[in-house]
């Protein structure tokens, strides 16, 4: 008998608590998170076996598990993963380490220096994807091992992933996401769960949010976010197209 699940790529800061408790709310009992480490190949084995392990699970949600979707006989895995302004999401990742207790780095880190000082931080930091091109990174894992340029990498899954949300379309995404699942989930509702872990003031609009966050961090140091975030800003723009046409077939 074919299995039917679904498998949330909750990246950090991009509203995946609230997508969770949606989940949660539709599948009670039948939610499942895990985290991975080790290298691509490892963290994808490692997730096979996790989704075949719990036999009983509908919904599987990780922070640290790695694209493609794993590849099981007589099951089908549905992906759901959201992006989000990369500026916005920078500012909200800070924000909510540095009120988060704990002494990860990013906590520490958070709670001993500005926004700008976090970020010019993390950025000098080399590997550290998390004020840089963070989206592009995690997407780009699709493909991994291939030689090619990540961005494109990362628009290509962009293109081929079936669904792809945007946080500041939030409601729109989960209308299109539903419309996605229900023929195969025929009990899924969208039930307007609220905004959950948020660390932000989401009542103030994007416009004015970003315009805060230039002033924080003076014009130089905005611009080079802009501009070391590029391949971010392209993924967001590519998924909002996506989510344009998904709601015109919707």
């Amino acid at each position: 008998m074919s299995r039917n699940v679904i498998f949330h790529y909750h990246l950090f800061k991009n509203a995946g608590t609230s997508v969770d408790e949606l989940l949660k709310q539709n599948f009670r009992g039948h939610w499942v998170t895990e985290e991975f480490n080790g290298n691509h190949a490892n963290n994808n084995l490692k997730v096979k076996g996790w989704v075949e392990r719990e036999s009983k699970a509908v919904v599987f949600s990780s922070h640290t598990a790695a694209l493609p979707p794993p590849v099981i006989e007589n099951m089908t895995v549905f992906p759901i993963i959201f992006v989000r302004h990369p500026i916005d999401r920078i500012a909200s990742a800070y924000a909510f380490e540095r009120k988060q207790g704990g002494d990860s780095f990013g906590a520490v880190l958070a709670r001993n220096t500005s926004l700008g000082g976090y970020i010019e931080i993390r950025l000098s930091l080399g590997r550290d994807r998390q004020c840089n091109n963070f989206h592009v990174a995690r997407l780009a894992q699709m493909y991994y091992g291939q030689a090619g340029d990540e961005t494109e990498f990362a628009l290509k899954a962009v293109d081929e992933l079936p669904f792809v949300g945007l946080v500041e379309e939030f409601d729109k995404s989960i209308k299109c996401l539903a419309h996605w699942l229900t023929p195969y989930f025929p009990d899924f509702n969208v039930l307007a769960p609220k905004a959950k872990n948020v660390s932000q003031d989401h009542t103030i609009p994007l416009a004015d949010r970003l315009a805060k966050i230039k002033q924080e961090l003076g014009d130089s140091l905005y611009a080079h976010l802009i501009q070391i975030n590029s391949g971010d800003f392209a993924i967001y723009e590519a998924v909002r197209e996506k989510l344009e046409q998904s709601q015109k077939t919707a």
